[in-house]
């Protein structure tokens, strides 16, 4: 009777080890390698929830050295891509990329990550997913990693967890993950703030009132060829805020009516900018030209 007692106690011991490990794959999928740097699919809660959204994370670690892309990659190299194969019911929204860095390499210069980063992709979860038990979702990536070279790869992550009806429930080991990758996020400006931009021939001046003065910044366009990304970005620091001079791209070829991108301060404080474009710079270049070309006619020796 013992011997038969001790068997099924071991039994049920290699079951509930055997679900304790397929939860815990499934709420934290393995690392991937991906080159130079593995690639892991996380979750931040522990089930899905029909009715309430989630969050996805795409956690990158790299070796020293090497780095992957934002969503502009600057003069060279492009950013993550990915498929998503989700079941009917799980609706995925656009990446939330963290504020990116300068990286300089010859004459060039691209914004992208080193080290580690987790891209965040939010998830709605319609009520109709509550008829399934389990929801499995899978990713195809596509990645360039690059260091003095750039190498493509491209990987399968899956990721499985329940599906209950029950409200949702933070995943514990991911907690930290996405706590930090969400400091990381540029967040929208105070509404205090005034940023205007006007266009001269050859820059766009951006000038902000946030109340103090700011000496240190950094401007990240949303969009590719609108400034010269190896150009110095020249700062003029002002009583109550500044103005950042942007060299234009010379591939630049017609007007924008708006500067969008990431203005990130000193402290690493990363604000999501959205701002009108002026011609008044350009107006005064051309006025001051003008009065320049007439003064010019006028000091010149009568023949």
């Amino acid at each position: 009777m013992r011997g038969s007692d001790s068997s099924r106690r071991f039994s049920q011991a290699l079951t509930f080890g055997a679900a304790l490990a397929l939860y815990a794959a499934g709420a934290q999928g393995a690392g991937t390698p991906i080159p130079h740097g593995t690639l892991e699919l996380v979750a931040e809660n522990r089930w899905v929830t029909p009715g309430h959204g989630f969050s996805l994370g795409l956690h990158f670690q790299l070796e020293s050295g090497w780095h992957i892309y934002w969503v502009n990659p600057g003069d060279s190299g492009e950013p993550p891509r990915v498929t998503w194969q989700l079941p009917p019911g799980l609706n995925p929204g656009e990446i939330e990329w963290p504020a990116p860095r300068r990286l300089r390499t010859s004459s060039i210069v691209d914004f992208g990550y080193e080290d580690t980063v987790m891209l965040i992709v939010p998830v709605h979860a319609e009520t109709s997913l509550a008829a399934q038990p389990i929801a499995r979702l899978g990713a195809e990536i596509r990645v360039l990693v690059c260091r003095e070279m750039c190498i493509p790869g491209r990987t399968q992550l899956s990721l499985t967890l329940p599906v209950k009806s029950r409200p949702p429930a933070p995943d514990v080991r991911t907690r930290e993950l996405f706590a930090a990758a969400r400091k990381d996020l540029p967040r929208p400006a105070p509404q205090n703030w005034k940023f205007s931009v006007d266009e001269a021939k050859d820059s766009f001046v951006l000038a902000a009132n946030p109340g103090a003065q700011i000496r240190q910044a950094v401007f990240f366009p949303l969009a590719e060829v609108q400034i010269d990304n190896s150009a110095p970005q020249i700062l003029q620091p002002l009583a109550t805020g500044f103005r950042l001079t942007l060299r234009k791209s010379d591939q630049l070829l017609k007007p924008i009516k708006r500067l969008k991108g990431v203005l990130v301060l000193s402290g690493n404080q990363a604000y999501l900018i959205d701002a009108p474009v002026s011609k008044r710079g350009a107006q005064k270049n051309d006025s001051t030209s003008r009065i320049h070309k007439i003064q010019s006619s006028r000091e010149e020796p009568q023949k």
